[in-house]
């Protein structure tokens, strides 16, 4: 088995079509329906079944597409970790990140280690769930979420929970005080971000549920910045991390719930069992002076 049957294979299982799979990959579609049969021979497992309009993956399919894009990440980090090190000389560490933790110390600690020559920082924006395959597959070294998540192979820390705030259109009757969970709960929601869970909506959703309260989600939105524009637009409320009120966005004000203490936890995912390397011990030592702050309050 080569890599190029493993590139073949997510194609052909993402269009689910050999004419449009053999049209993406720049060949003729008799070599790819070969290249396609060997791999199941030398597998031994009947990856799809072949049906009068295209094909439909089998449960081993599945199974193996999951794998194949794991091994694929994996190969495309280390070929571009690789080329970074050759051109930079520099240790290549990369950090996941879902937008909403980005607006307290993670850029304090981007910034901090920056400023080591021997690093090279690379951000990716990935939902929580999209950390865990990446670190799995060596895309990233550590991540930085809302959401729990198990997986064997890798651990989570909580590194604190941070307050909920509530952003209102800045002209509405709650805007002027700490509303209640039932009075926000007749309020329409915009939620981000958009897309399967879990992720912070989800997480949000449920501090309502587990409290009987349903919310009526009007609208939702990818990212923190629109949802912004929808509560400034007077659509709905939204509820976002405490340090998002530092961005004082004209038309939304900012409050507190006034009968609970909602918080929702800061994350970081690392691979389970790996010994840290130099620059994971660096992490590691900011990431603790920077909690500390943050529970004692002392803010840089």
């Amino acid at each position: 088995m080569e890599l190029r049957h493993l590139r073949y294979f997510i194609v052909v299982a993402e269009e689910l079509n050999l004419t449009r799979a053999a049209e993406r990959l720049f060949i003729a579609q008799p070599p790819l329906t070969r290249q396609i049969k060997q791999l199941e021979e030398e597998l031994g497992v009947k990856l799809f079944i072949r049906k009068a309009r295209g094909l439909e993956l089998t449960q081993g399919g599945l199974y193996f597409l999951q794998q194949a894009r794991t091994i694929m990440d994996r190969v495309d980090a280390s070929i571009e970790g690789t080329r970074q090190v050759a051109q930079l000389r520099k240790t290549v560490f990369a950090i996941g990140f879902v937008p909403s933790v980005f607006y307290g110390q993670l850029p304090l600690m981007v910034r901090r280690l920056r400023r080591n020559k021997n690093l090279e920082i690379v951000l990716h924006e990935l939902k929580t769930r999209e950390q865990i395959e990446a670190l799995k597959s060596g895309k990233i070294d550590i991540g930085f979420g809302r959401v729990h998540i198990e997986d064997p192979d890798v651990e989570q820390e909580v590194l604190f929970n941070e307050p909920l705030l509530i952003a209102l259109p800045a002209s509405h009757p709650l805007a002027g005080r700490s509303p209640t969970m039932a009075e926000l709960a007749e309020v329409p929601m915009v939620a981000f971000p958009a897309g399967p869970g879990p992720n912070f909506v989800d997480v949000a959703l449920g501090l309502f549920q587990r409290r009987g309260l349903k919310l009526q989600v009007i609208q939702q939105v990818n990212d923190l910045q629109t949802a912004l524009s929808l509560v400034a637009s007077e659509m709905g409320f939204a509820l976002v991390p405490e340090q998002v009120h530092k961005l004082s966005r004209e038309g939304v004000a900012f409050v507190s719930v006034g009968d609970e203490q909602l918080t929702i936890p800061v994350i970081a995912s690392r691979r389970r069992g790996e010994n840290p390397n130099a620059a994971m011990r660096l992490v590691n030592t900011i990431l603790a002076e920077l909690v500390e702050n943050r529970l004692t309050g002392r803010y840089p």
